[in-house]
């Protein structure tokens, strides 16, 4: 990893984390290692979405670019991040997500190649979900390799193709990864470059929303936003994304 101002950042590694001292160490630790095991030279930007935990601490203490973006919106967050990045290569990470190292070596180098404008991967869980949730992440998985669609967790691209394409969709509290590879996709076709789901490696996330929320809870919203997307406009309908348990 290159943090000095005089040399080249091949890509630039983006972390929008809202109270995330829970699992933003083990993200950075996970990271850096995939960092270490490849040639290129990257940097790390977390977004402090308004955080009230140490969240901020710890990405400091890991130092890493801290950038601050005050609107709970996982889009603007990500945008913002997007904006402070010094390279030509983008790549979106959670910050409850563990990358696997050859993932990273992967996504750069298609990007190198000259050949792909981005994409995604599959995804795991580091722990053991509901029946109805694990079917509803097999059906992901399925979706996400055959209509070329990258999960939030793990996105690459191209920052040409990001910011042409508008970036993140800031009228939406959920989804916006969706609608970013549908138009980063349309962005390569025109210049025939590919939008590739990896499937070697996935990333391993966070299953705590499915423990936080029932499995049934949950296919019901996707369903909503299934047949009726212009309610991922709505922030109180998307608060799966944004509210937690007390006890949490």
């Amino acid at each position: 990893m290159q943090t000095s101002k005089d040399k080249k950042i091949d890509y630039s590694v983006i972390i929008p984390a809202y109270n995330e001292e829970s699992f933003l160490h083990e993200t950075l630790v996970s990271l850096k290692s995939a960092m270490a095991e490849i040639q290129q030279q990257g940097e790390i930007i977390i977004v402090d979405n308004d955080s009230t935990d140490s969240t901020a601490d710890i990405a400091k203490k890991n130092g890493t670019r801290i950038v601050f973006e005050p609107f709970r919106q996982i889009a603007r967050a990500r945008n913002t991040g997007a904006k402070a990045a010094k390279s030509a290569f983008l790549v979106f990470l959670d910050a409850d997500t563990l990358l696997p190292p050859p993932l990273l070596k992967q996504a750069i180098t298609l990007l190198e190649s000259g050949t792909s404008c981005g994409g995604g991967t599959l995804l795991s869980f580091d722990s053991e979900l509901p029946f109805l949730a694990e079917k509803l992440v097999k059906f992901w998985n399925l979706l996400s390799k055959t209509k070329k669609l990258a999960a939030g967790s793990f996105i690459f691209c191209l920052a040409q193709a990001f910011f042409e394409t508008g970036g993140f969709d800031e009228k939406t509290f959920a989804g916006e990864e969706v609608f970013l590879s549908r138009r980063i996709r349309r962005w390569g076709k025109k210049r025939n470059l590919h939008f590739t789901i990896l499937e070697e490696h996935p990333v391993v996330t966070s299953g705590r929303k499915f423990h936080w929320y029932s499995s049934l809870q949950i296919a019901l919203l996707l369903l909503l936003f299934t047949v009726f997307p212009f309610a991922l406009r709505s922030r109180s309908l998307c608060r799966f994304w944004y509210n937690r348990p007390a006890k949490f």
